[in-house]
């Protein structure tokens, strides 16, 4: 017997903007734990036909299976899903929720779901629960989505929020409190800071266990309005001192969800694969390694659940996504910021690029067939009414994306780069023999200019004692300038950097000091070279270490220094920032182009820049 399908429909009017609500009300996996719905599990590990996934929940005893097809989005103004349960009361349910701007401001929610009982259990069961929900809990969550809305203009992604209720079910391990302000105490002494320990301690006690499993450093400092780096940092020597612990994330390249995650990075591996994009991907530290805190057990123990593994929020780079049936089609009309874009289907390879600008295209077509997509770049206007056509035999799951990677990510190529992540996490080394892609990193190289005449001239142990002094000015300049000393070899130095601008600020401001010592010391001269480039990084010699043909190239630029100049590529003279640097008269910069053939490199001809001081 086929029972008759249920419809209900709420609507609330809220105060913030559309765009405003979206990351608050699209989490649906925060949604569904603040309404009170139970935690979910998969059924089996295999995500089937264009990313459907065997789910279940266990209830008052009940296990409850269903089939849930992908969620389906335009973002900001509607997400929804359709679920086919196996077994129980109910054969299947729609959820569509719609954020309507308001010509007065604020945003209309409409909140609608179809349920169709399979027995007559479900018809008698079904309307007394959800009028309960739609009372206690729907209207609830979505009032505190629009005063944390208010809150922000824009809520970051991976907010870390505290409880609709604060402090309800959270609890402190046993002397939690008292050791929690030990540490407090003693990550104040040793970073400084005396505003920002605090409230991130605030943030220990009173966060969601969703939250806390997994902190981003990045988000937390965007809420707070604080520089990143700071609250990076100081979230490291929290670790250090047992706050936190470290945790590496794998994130697929294409829904740039996290795959696989360990608490060091000796266990990453240099392949992975995502089984919901059915790819394997090469490990690449700049964008498939993200680092997040999880709370350390003897502070609070912490429960890293699932509520919803759906929902807009999951992949917030994908801007719509939509499932249709062979030989259908759908417009969808979006708001998109200029920039690039890239429309794919998970069963096809490839995909077609986009561009919105204000002179774009206003409505366009985008097919999908049995065929490569179109090469050329199409252009689109900032609101474009984009119609989706499946022109293939099999159904299509459409997904349109941001081509930019999400920028609060701390990845391990950043975060490997830090001064104080080396110094404090010395440990923290990659699998032996395992070779991992960096991205592109800033390599510099330095050595003491006639250094084995000043060890005769002064003797050995005086000479030893003014080179370790140069180390230390040099690690002080690297490290004012988010750089990392990685290794030294006799007295040369080897630095990272992530951009090219602060090498170049550092290693000038270094050989300034050394170049003006204190009255009696003898002048330090040093050689620099710099380049920027894609690096392999690799454990040697118990050490995180980078390798490849840009750190070979940066070794040999600091041969051709004569210690009073910095030899820089193409690669550093022409980033944007370096350019605006020595472009301003009062850097009292000059930097003269050669050509040169570098030791390794014989069938090439480099051009080079040879940056000084004009007044030199």
């Amino acid at each position: 017997m086929r029972y008759p399908e249920f419809y209900y429909r709420w609507e609330w009017q809220l105060r913030s903007a559309p765009e405003q609500l979206w990351p608050l009300v699209g989490d649906t996996n925060r949604f569904n734990r603040d309404t009170g719905l139970p935690p979910v599990s998969h059924t089996d590990g295999e995500t089937r036909h264009n990313a459907r996934q065997n789910l279940y929940f266990s209830r008052f005893g009940i296990r409850v299976e269903w089939e849930e097809e992908p969620f389906e989005w335009v973002r900001p103004h509607r997400f929804g899903v359709h679920r086919r349960y196996h077994a129980g009361p109910v054969a299947s349910t729609r959820v569509l929720v719609e954020l309507k701007p308001q010509p007065e401001g604020g945003t209309q929610l409409v909140y609608r779901t179809w349920i169709r009982p399979s027995n007559l259990l479900g018809m008698v069961t079904v309307p007394p629960l959800m009028k309960l929900y739609n009372h206690r809990a729907f209207a609830a969550t979505f009032r505190k989505c629009d005063e944390l809305a208010m809150e922000t203009e824009q809520p970051p992604e991976g907010l870390p929020d505290v409880p609709l209720r604060p402090g309800e079910g959270i609890t402190l391990a046993g002397g939690g409190r008292a050791r929690l302000a030990a540490l407090q105490r003693e990550l104040i002494e040793r970073t400084g800071e005396s505003e920002l320990v605090p409230r991130l301690i605030e943030v220990v006690e009173n966060g969601n266990d969703f939250a806390m499993a997994r902190l981003r450093p990045y988000a937390l400092a965007d809420t707070w309005g604080v520089p990143r780096q700071k609250v990076l940092e100081m979230c490291l020597y929290a670790t250090r001192v047992g706050i936190f612990d470290l945790r590496w994330h794998l994130l697929c390249p294409l829904c740039r969800g996290g795959k696989e995650s360990s608490s060091t990075l000796a266990e990453m591996k240099q392949q992975a694969h995502c089984e919901t994009c059915n790819i394997d991907f090469a490990v690449n530290f700049d964008r498939s390694v993200e680092l997040t805190f999880r709370l350390n057990p003897a502070v609070r123990q912490v429960e890293d659940r699932n509520f919803c593994v759906g929902g807009p929020q999951v992949t917030p780079h994908i801007m719509a996504q939509q499932l249709l049936a062979a030989g259908f089609q759908r417009s969808i009309t979006i708001p998109l910021e200029a920039g690039r874009y890239r429309l794919r289907t998970l069963n096809l390879s490839g995909g077609r690029f986009l561009a919105a600008s204000a002179d774009g295209r206003q409505e366009a077509t985008l097919t999908a067939a049995n065929r490569d997509w179109p090469r050329d770049e199409l252009v689109v206007s900032l609101t474009p009414t984009l119609r989706f056509e499946n022109a293939t035999d099999d159904e299509q799951l459409f997904i349109l994306e941001r081509m930019a990677w999400s920028d609060q990510a701390a990845t391990a190529a950043e975060v490997t780069t830090l001064q104080v992540f080396r110094d404090l996490f010395s440990n923290e080394l990659l699998r032996p023999g395992e070779q991992i892609s960096v991205g592109s990193l800033t390599i510099l190289f330095t050595d003491l200019r006639d250094s084995t005449s000043f060890y005769r001239k002064i003797g050995d142990a005086p000479a030893f004692g003014r080179v370790l002094d140069h180390f230390g000015v040099l690690r002080e300049a690297i490290a004012e300038e988010d750089g990392a000393l990685v290794k030294t070899i006799g007295d040369a130095v080897m630095a990272v950097f992530r951009r090219p601008i602060s090498a170049l600020r550092a290693i000038l401001s270094a050989q300034q000091q050394l170049a003006s010592p204190t009255p009696g010391a003898s002048p330090f001269h040093l050689k620099a070279g710099i380049h920027h480039g894609p690096c392999i990084a690799v454990t040697m010699n118990e050490r995180l270490d980078y390798f490849g043909s840009v750190v070979n190239i940066a070794a040999r630029l600091e041969r051709l220094s004569s210690g009073t100049d910095v030899i820089i590529s193409d690669a550093i003279r022409y980033d944007p920032e370096v350019t605006e640097l020595l472009s301003k008269p009062d850097s009292q910069l000059a930097a003269e182009r050669f050509e040169a053939k570098l030791k390794g490199f014989d069938e090439e001809q480099f051009y080079l820049w040879r940056i000084a001081h004009a007044l030199q």
